[in-house]
Formats: C-alpha cells, structure tokens, sequence
C-alpha cells in the first residue's frame, strides 16, 4: 500500500497504458489545417502512464483520504452536514431523468418539467413564499439573486437605494454577496443576548435601506426574538428582509420567513433537504419570494398551462438567467425525494430532533468550555475555547486533536464575535450514542488541556500528515506538480 501514498506521478511509467482499444477506422485528420497555431501543442501533455489498476487503486486510496457524512460524526457549524438517505441517489439515476437532456422539446420532458413545478410549489409552502425559481446554483448565487432581485424591485419603483444591512454574526457571503450586487454592507452590532441589537438597527435604516440579510436562528444558534419589530423597521423605511435559509433545519414545519415577514429567502437544498455536499459542488440555492417580487424572477420559469408544463420566458421585467438551463437538475431532484419521503410530518420532526440534539449536547460540555450563550438554543450552538487558551491551548489546537479520534472538527473562529469560537451543529440524523461519544472526546481533549496540554499543542498525531503551516499554505500555495522533483527521486530509487 505504500505506493499508493504518492503522487500518481511518481507511480508513472513511460509506456504504460490503462487501455486497449482497437485501431480506429477512421482517417486521421491533420489539425494543424483545423485549429490556429495557439491552440495547437508544441510538446505531448505531461500526463501519468499508469495500468487500470494502478489508476484504480490511486482513485480508491484518494477516496479513502477523504472525510464524509458516511465516514463518521460532521457536526459543521452552520452547514447541516447531515446524512443523504440512499434513496435520493436511486431516484437522480432513472433513465428517466439522467437520460433526457435540457434543449429538448418541453413536450418530451414533461415528467421532469412536474417535478420542478412541483418542487417550486413544496418549497414556496414550506417557506411561506408565493413563488420560488430553482435556478440559483448554490446558497451564496442565491443570495446573489435575492439581491439582484432587491435592486430591480427598487428600480422598477424608480428609487435607488444603496446600503444592505447585515449583523455582525451573518454569514460572510452576506456582506459578499451585497457587495457584488453593488450595494454597500453596513454591520448592525448584536447585543448582549446575542440577537440583533434592535435600537441600533433603527439608527441605520433610512431611505436608503435596500435589504436586511438575516439569518434566523442567527449564526449563534439563536432566535431573533424581535423578528417582527424588526421587519415592521425595515419595512417602514420602504427596504426588504432577505432571509438566508442556511439555518432552515431548525424551523422546518414549526416556522415560515413568510410568516415572520421576508420578502425573498434562499434555501441551501445540500444542507436542509439532504443533497450531498460533494467537492464544493454541485449544490442548489433556490429563491421564494413574495407576491409583489414575483414579476423579477429569473426566467425560464416553469409554469403549469392547460394541463401542460412549460418554459415561460415572456416575463419583461425579469432579471434575466443566473444559471445555465434549469438549475443543478440532479440536486433538485434529491431534495425532491427528501421532501415527498418525509412528508410534512416528517419535516416537522427534522427540526425538532435538530434542536432537541443540539441542547442535549450544548448541555453535556458547556461545564467545560466557556458558553457566552447559555440559554435554549435552536439546532446549533456556540462554546469558546477562551478558557483553554489562558492555558496557553488554542481552539485550533482542540480541533487537530479531535483528528485523532476520528472526528471531523466543528466550525472554529465563526461567527467572529465570539473568542476563540466553535459552532457547533449536531444534525436529528445522529444517535444518542454518537453525539455521547464526541461529548466524551470533547471533554477528554478539555481534561488534557489541564493535565498534559503537550499532546494537544502537538496533534493531530494519527492522520497521514501532521499540522501544517497553514498561513504559509494560504499564501504560496503550490498547486501543480514538480517535474524536477519527480525525477530525483526517480534517481535515488534507481
């Protein structure tokens, strides 16, 4: 197994193939009279000459390396990195829907067409929207939407309003998200409760208050108590409330944003609604809005006429498409499946098993971290290694060391209001058992902090690699590989 601990490069060997193909009976083409001579390769690419089994066992020994949901315990602060039932993998691979292609005629794809259409109207329920778009790729394209859609409404009004604001424990693609939109982030403070803090929210709404980004639960884990005085705030002063739905697990059937007055949410379908997070995609962000955004939506929109499913483009003041074809059709799917498995029923009990989990656990380690939120959490909560660290052990020490025990580490130094954070977030798919086991852990690297802080400041000392130097990492990244390299040691083997 040793060598498939290196690069595949370094396996590589000249005249080694992966394949045998018969010889093709069709003529040869001569591309330097077909392409322009920039296009053309001067020298063959540097690519690795391995057997199909070399290749096979370096992709298996890579996966391996890899950490997931079906690895072990992910309590991912704010990213619900819960399980991804199997049976939404089984739907997304019918002939059905993984055999159609998206330029054929609407006629031909009606089944996949009710899908979309049916999921819109799910997802508007579930959110208390009055109609939804699926195309937004991800959470932080769906914000970018839920912006763009902000700036049209205004527009079409004939105002221009420039500030979005946002507290102090969003997300970070809030602030990004309005600045690519081309509005200016203004940061609302939280109070000592962790909430929004609501008298100094009216100092800054005015007339031109585009949006308020919120989360709710916040980022902490808690709820915006004053959702109502602050959307009447808002709303007063002619801005919208943008909810960003990464925290939508926890308030599954109990709460909608339409009821606690938003006007556009994005949902996360790779959190909530169980689509995997695979390699930084493909995820699904899309965006409800209420009845008076409907007219800005992206188009196509699919649409329900005379019995029919259609494509509707006829929408003039749409803010145009933000995603090539339909949306990522495959994770649409999944959340689909999820949510017609579940059932309302089902969805209710997502959220309360979520927070049920995360206070059980909140509970079992606040005695042994700080806790700069002791109350009622929703389904994730907040502690802060400021105790270890006048021990001279960090949070990022503790989540190495949490490396060693087979644990994917939770969320640390976010939100950034909190010292020496870690946000942690359960999931309801998780038993009793595990989430006992990782508070053992937790509270073992806490006694160890005490006792023998060396083992900790020196983790992770089981993974295949040791601590790197991550700041040194960040700025001289090297992201290709060294042929020089290679070939010295290819010459200290030989």
């Amino acid at each position: 197994m040793v060598e498939y601990n290196h690069l595949i490069f370094e396996i590589s060997r000249q005249g080694r193939v992966g394949s045998s193909l018969p010889e093709s009976d069709v003529d040869k083409v001569d591309i330097n009279n077909k392409l322009p001579k920039h296009l053309i390769r001067e020298t063959p690419a540097e690519l690795p000459e391995v057997s199909e089994l070399q290749l096979v066992r370096h992709y298996t020994a890579l996966s391996n390396k890899n950490y997931g949901i079906d690895n072990g315990f992910y309590p991912l602060g704010s990213c619900t990195m819960k399980y991804n039932p199997k049976i939404n993998e089984d739907v997304a691979r019918m002939d059905g829907f993984s055999r159609i292609h998206p330029y054929q005629p609407a006629e031909t794809v009606q089944g996949a067409l009710e899908v979309l259409y049916e999921l819109q109207e799910e997802l508007a329920v579930i959110t208390g929207m009055d109609a939804v778009t699926l195309q937004p790729a991800a959470g932080a394209q769906g914000e970018w939407t839920g912006l763009m859609l902000v700036k049209a409404y205004h527009k079409q009004k004939g105002e221009v309003r420039t500030k979005v604001l946002v507290p102090d424990s969003a997300h970070g693609t809030n602030p990004a998200s309005a600045s690519v939109a081309g509005f200016e982030a203004v940061t609302i403070p939280s109070n000592e409760h962790g909430l929004v803090d609501l008298e100094e929210l009216k100092k800054h709404v005015d007339q031109n208050t585009a949006a308020l980004m919120l989360t709710n639960p916040n980022t902490l884990g808690l709820f915006e108590k004053e959702i109502v005085e602050i959307a009447n705030a808002v709303h007063e002063a002619g801005g919208l409330l943008y909810y960003d739905g990464a925290n939508a697990n926890a308030i599954l059937g109990k709460s909608t944003p339409g009821k606690m007055g938003f006007d556009i949410v994005h949902l996360n379908l790779h959190k909530t609604f169980t689509g995997p997070h695979g390699g930084g995609g493909p995820g699904a962000g899309p965006v409800g809005v209420k009845e008076k955004l409907i007219p800005f939506l992206p188009v196509p929109r699919v649409a329900k006429e005379n019995g029919q499913y259609v494509l509707d483009y006829n929408q003039p003041l749409s803010i145009g498409r933000v995603k090539g074809y339909y949306g990522n059709f495959g994770i649409l799917l999944r959340a689909y499946t999820y949510i017609r498995t579940m059932g309302p029923e089902g969805l209710r009990q997502v959220s309360e098993d979520a927070v049920l989990h995360a206070n059980y656990l909140r509970k079992k380690l606040e005695p042994y971290f700080e806790a700069p939120y002791s109350q009622v959490c929703k389904h994730e909560f907040v502690l802060s290694g400021s105790r270890q660290k006048k021990l001279g052990v960090r949070t990022l020490d503790m989540a190495k060391r949490l490396l060693d025990f087979g644990y994917h580490p939770p969320t640390i130094y976010f939100p950034l209001n909190v010292e020496e954070c870690m946000m942690i977030e359960p999931t309801e798919t998780e038993s009793k058992e595990t989430l006992d086991a990782f508070a053992d852990v937790m509270i073992q690297i806490a006694k160890e902090v005490e006792e023998n802080p060396e083992i900790v400041l020196d983790a992770p000392h089981t993974t295949v690699i040791g601590r790197l130097d991550e700041v040194k990492a960040a700025r001289q990244p090297i992201l290709r590989y060294i042929k020089e390299e290679a070939e010295k040691k290819e010459t200290v083997k030989t």
